[in-house]
């Protein structure tokens, strides 16, 4: 799509200005176009010293520091076409601070491959292929990039994911040229470091350093990354997680998800089951479990609690669920208002009405979302032990079998906490 009212600016300082002002529109985009521009910093660290790294560091030739940008090119090719399988059908950002973690632990792992090598005439290809020593760079320079390659697609996908049509060009653009002027601060950086003494194995020690506190930072700025990396280990690491019915959740548009409560990680289920940011409305007593709490509040989770224990919080829950809505995101709540203590699926309160006509005031036609997680009872975080979670940690064992089941929308006008409770029960024995 393209903008009717777009003029040409031949002016390149102005433009890409106004091209930046429209990515920080969308703050986690702009940060994203950061983030973007840091991996090509971080690349660029290691391209720009591979002829010294080679000569100096590896006493190899020409071909030898040939070799190494091969093996760094392919392994940001075979991370990017990783990232096609581990994203199972959608943009999977929760890759991203996997490719952080590993970026910086194989850069670090790289200075102390390369600070001890023993002096030697200079070697050629099959010299240098021929000492074992060589193949743990060459394994850390593959593994570094292949982490790379996982870092940014999922970021370059975002970008497109999340950009207005009528700005994605001009934001792409944007991030092109901050990438570059990234690369011009990397070469200047790490001639610095040259010049104040530093060798290239500590040039790559600081990079990879520097590359973990910057992950971190970003991670913290946009959570949204580091609650995907959550989810994604929770269901495929932790669970067998299997999805059914995922077509059934909206790509676009405001929608209220609904869904049985069976244990303290519904929520991080759930989230890895959209490629959507969901806003969850929780009982406020989670957000004083240990870790969980932390989580939920980092997710922007709403908290909730009885209108007789806490007016103040009940209708500012409503207040915020409302706007979830009006701005066009997904709302999830679980209807029954608190985890089940026997296993069985409980009735329905009417809070989902209030959200409902809420979102009606302000005319949001929200449909609802029917959904029913299986086979969470019995695990760890569910309250089989008498009423209590979380005391027996290997009761199951890890990786076992859960699922969620996703139905198809209902109107909000037929919307009833008997009928909604009827859908789930349906879905929980499909």
């Amino acid at each position: 799509a393209t903008d009717p009212g777009l003029t040409i600016n031949w002016n390149p300082f102005t433009e890409t200005w106004r091209n930046l002002k429209l990515a920080h529109e969308n703050i986690v985009v702009f940060r994203s176009l950061l983030g973007i521009s840091w991996m090509w910093f971080f690349g660029a660290v290691f391209l720009s010293q591979f002829p010294s790294l080679a000569k100096n560091v590896l006493h190899g030739n020409e071909q030898v520091a040939s070799l190494l940008l091969v093996v760094f090119s392919i392994g940001i090719g075979v991370g990017s076409l990783l990232c096609e399988v581990l994203s199972r059908r959608h943009v999977e950002i929760g890759l991203v601070p996997l490719g952080a973690i590993g970026m910086s632990v194989f850069s670090i792992d790289l200075y102390f491959a390369s600070r001890s090598l023993p002096p030697s005439e200079i070697m050629g290809l099959a010299a240098f292929v021929a000492q074992g020593a060589h193949w743990r760079v060459m394994l850390d320079l593959a593994l570094l990039s292949l982490f790379a390659g996982l870092y940014s697609v999922p970021m370059y996908a975002l970008i497109q994911m999340r950009s207005q049509p009528t700005h994605r060009a001009r934001i792409i653009a944007a991030n092109n040229i901050l990438n570059a002027l990234f690369m011009i601060g990397s070469s200047l950086i790490a001639g610095a470091l040259l010049g104040a003494g530093f060798t290239v194995p500590q040039i790559f020690l600081f990079t990879g350093l520097a590359n973990a506190v910057v992950a971190f930072y970003i991670f913290m700025l946009v959570p949204e990354y580091l609650l995907r990396f959550i989810a994604w280990v929770s269901s495929r690491f932790v669970y067998r997680f299997k999805v059914q019915g995922d077509e059934n959740l909206p790509s676009t548009g405001a929608a209220i998800l609904a869904c049985n409560h069976v244990s303290f990680v519904d929520a991080v289920l759930l989230m890895a089951a959209s490629p959507r940011p969901i806003y969850f409305v929780m009982d406020h007593r989670i957000f004083r479990v240990p870790v969980l709490g932390w989580l939920f509040r980092l997710a922007k989770a709403i908290p909730i609690a009885p209108y007789k224990e806490d007016p103040k919080t009940y209708e500012a829950a409503f207040d915020r669920a409302a706007q979830v809505l009006r701005e066009g995101d997904l709302l999830a709540i679980f209807p029954e208002g608190g985890i089940t203590k026997d296993g069985q699926l409980q009735e329905f309160k009417g809070g989902i009405m209030k959200i409902i006509e809420r979102a009606k005031a302000e005319g949001v036609e929200a449909p609802v979302i029917p959904m029913a997680l299986t086979n969470l009872w019995g695990s760890y975080f569910s309250r089989i032990e008498k009423g209590g979670a979380m005391v027996r940690p290997f009761r199951r064992g890890f990786y076992s079998r859960v699922g969620l089941n996703v139905g198809s929308a209902v109107a909000p006008t037929e919307v009833q906490p008997t009928l909604l409770r009827e859908r789930v029960q349906k879905l929980l024995t499909a």
